[in-house]
C-alpha cells in the first residue's frame, strides 16, 4: 500500500462526514532572529505548498495567516508571516500547531490517500465486518492500521498490498485479506 500523507485532525463539524476541514502540517517551535521569523517542524509530505502568498491556519482556532517568506535552516522551516514583524509578536506563535485547509490539498495519484480519507472507513474481510479504521500508526517498514472491533478490542493490520485489497471512499469501505496469524 502506498504511503499516506498528512495527519488527521477532525474538525469537520458534520457527523456524517469523515472529511475534516483542516489537516496538521507542522508545529511552530521557537522564534528566529528579531524580525518576526519563527521556526516550524514540518509534518507533511508536501512542504513545497508552504510558500509565499499561501494561507496557513494557526492554533486551535485555525486563524488564517498569510505566508510572506519561507526558508530552510537545517531540518526546520523558517516562516515570516504577515503581521508578525518582531520578536515579541512572533513569540505568540511558539508551540502552536499549523494546519492547511483540506480543500487546498493537492490531488494524489490513484491508489494513494490522505490519512483523513481513510480514518473512519468500515473494514471488511469478505462479508465479515471487522470494525472501523480508528487510526494509522507510522512504523519504519510500513503503516499499520488500527481497527476498532465491535467487541471493543483493537486489531492491528499492516498496510501492505497483500492485506489491503480495495479502498472505496464513496462507500466508506476498506476491504482486506488478513494474513495467517493476524487475528491472534
Amino acid at each position: 500500500m502506498p504511503k499516506m500523507t498528512d495527519q488527521h485532525q477532525n474538525t469537520a463539524g458534520s457527523v456524517a462526514s469523515i472529511e475534516p476541514a483542516y489537516v496538521l502540517i507542522g508545529k511552530f517551535q521557537r522564534t528566529h532572529g528579531v524580525r518576526g521569523e519563527i521556526s516550524m517542524r514540518v509534518i507533511t509530505d508536501f512542504p513545497e505548498r508552504i510558500r509565499r502568498g499561501k494561507i496557513i491556519y494557526v492554533g486551535s482556532e485555525y486563524q488564517a495567516r498569510k505566508v510572506i517568506a519561507t526558508r530552510w535552516k537545517n531540518n526546520l522551516m523558517l516562516l515570516k508571516l504577515e503581521g508578525y514583524d518582531n520578536l515579541e509578536s512572533a513569540r505568540e506563535l511558539t508551540g502552536k500547531d499549523v494546519f492547511a485547509a483540506v480543500k487546498d490539498l493537492p490531488s494524489l495519484p490513484e491508489g494513494r490517500y490522505y490519512h483523513h480519507q481513510l480514518v473512519g472507513l468500515t473494514v471488511w474481510e469478505g462479508e465479515e465486518k471487522l470494525g472501523v479504521l480508528a487510526a494509522i500508526m507510522e512504523t519504519g517498514a510500513n503503516e499499520v492500521y488500527i481497527i476498532d472491533q465491535p467487541d471493543g478490542k483493537e486489531l492491528l493490520i499492516p498496510a501492505i498490498p497483500e492485506v489491503i485489497q480495495k479502498v472505496d471512499l464513496d462507500q466508506k469501505r476498506l476491504e482486506v485479506r488478513l494474513l495467517e496469524g493476524l487475528r491472534g
